[in-house]
């Protein structure tokens, strides 16, 4: 059989086909990673209400408490009340955030794009792990990128949305993707926070709104018991 002309041109056949598959799959590779890209640069849908333009378009919808002077006495004052408050805080939180699945996420996690911070920014605002060991690990800087991971590939029943978490992190930031100071933020590259983070159907359209304003209102509520200023 081997001799037969037609299983050799059958097989120089076969070996062409193998180098064209080859050279497509290439091509498909290259097509994803810029389609993935690409769909990177779209921005997340914005709410109706959100003003558009830079921060000089934003607007100052509620205040509560009044806002406290200057100088070191000042100073004691506030921290007192964090400290002070400790205890009350602890119990607090715990009334308020009752309902919400506890959740501890890891402080290293594959770095995610468009979810939470943009490990690919110049420079990066993450740490990444030494790539000759962990070609694909970074120390996370939110706990959404765990968390949100973690929802990625389940499948969650529609009679069990929603879903309502909270988690106490500690977030690692080189510095802001901009590179610049944040206005009216004190950058540190480490710090510790408490996160409440979502699932919703969207059978009706305003789920996600709705969550959005109980996980303020719990917000507003624990600051305000707390005694603090804030706006």
């Amino acid at each position: 059989l081997r001799q037969l002309p037609e299983l050799a041109a059958l097989r120089e056949r076969g070996r062409s086909l193998r180098g064209q598959l080859r050279a497509l799959e290439a091509e498909e590779s290259d097509l994803e990673q810029r389609f993935y890209l690409g769909a990177l640069q779209l921005p997340n849908r914005t709410h109706p209400a959100v003003p558009v333009g830079d921060q000089s378009q934003a607007r100052l919808l509620e205040v509560v408490g009044e806002k406290p002077g200057k100088g070191w006495g000042v100073f004691w004052e506030v921290l007192g009340r964090f400290f002070v408050g400790g205890v009350r805080k602890r119990r607090v939180l715990g009334g308020k955030i009752k309902g919400l699945a506890s959740v501890t996420p890891s402080d290293s996690c594959a770095p995610q794009e468009g979810c939470g911070v943009q490990p690919s920014a110049t420079p990066s605002p993450v740490y990444t792990i030494d790539p000759a060991r962990f070609e694909d690990l970074c120390l996370a800087g939110t706990s959404e990128v765990g968390i949100a991971g973690y929802f990625m590939d389940h499948a969650v029943q529609l009679q069990d949305l929603p879903v309502k978490v909270v988690c106490s992190s500690t977030c690692y930031r080189t510095e802001t993707d901009t590179g610049q100071e944040p206005w009216g933020l004190y950058r540190v590259h480490q710090f510790t926070k408490v996160e409440m983070f979502g699932l919703t159907a969207a059978e009706r359209g305003t789920e996600s709104e709705e969550l959005l304003d109980e996980f303020l209102g719990l917000q507003k509520e624990i600051f305000s018991e707390l005694g603090l200023h804030y706006r």
